[in-house]
């Protein structure tokens, strides 16, 4: 495989991007000098150094001084009672955006595959899990303790597939602690991505949550 193939490789793994797109780009790498690679070579290596994870939600963020959660999770006037759990950290955006929202996040990591046997390597369904038992037991300095989870994955059959999974996940942990489990209603539409719908629609999915 040579360098071309290589980096086509690599592309095709960017979300929505298939082997075309993939190979445009790097036909277009190779139409520009190499003062324009080198400085995109650069960006991607001071990204990694300038971005930490928070250690709550899972959101990427700029590093701030020694803070390891993001602006978000450090916000006092979160709603702790409710956890909206989202795919991706442009989901957590655009709902954040939206200012429908004012509970905290997790950021699972991905969809469940409609096959696959591995699944937990794929998702932070773990973490979810560890979270979730903490968050019930919040003392009053910490806030209200969580009351609800609300997942919120696209409407689509692996989204519908990961929101059949974690419910069962978590049912037998939060049944003994009275959480209630909800998911967005229908103000999306089938096969809507999350991170590209409106803040009506956002809206509607929130309110008419199941």
């Amino acid at each position: 495989m040579n360098t071309i193939e290589r980096l086509t490789e690599v592309f095709k793994e960017f979300p929505g991007i298939g082997e075309r797109q993939a190979k445009r780009f790097v036909y277009f790498l190779m139409s520009r000098d190499g003062s324009y690679s080198d400085n995109l070579s650069s960006l991607v290596k001071e990204l990694k150094k300038e971005v930490s994870q928070c250690k709550e939600c899972f959101k990427f963020f700029l590093l701030d001084s020694n803070n390891k959660l993001c602006e978000i999770c450090r916000d006092p006037n979160l709603d702790s009672s409710v956890l909206m759990v989202v795919e991706k950290d442009s989901d957590l955006e655009s709902m954040h955006k939206s200012r429908i929202y004012n509970g905290k996040y997790f950021i699972l990591g991905g969809l469940v595959p409609i096959v696959e046997k591995n699944t937990n390597s794929r998702i932070r369904v773990n973490g979810l899990i560890e979270k979730i038992k903490r968050d019930s037991k919040a003392t009053p300095e910490d806030g209200q303790a969580l009351k609800e989870i609300i997942l919120a994955f696209s409407l689509s059959p692996q989204g519908n597939h990961t929101d059949f999974y974690i419910r069962n996940q978590l049912k037998p942990i939060i049944e003994p602690l009275d959480i209630k489990i909800s998911s967005l209603g229908k103000g999306l539409s089938t096969g809507t991505e999350l991170e590209y719908s409106d803040n009506d629609t956002l809206k509607n999915a929130l309110k008419n949550r199941q």
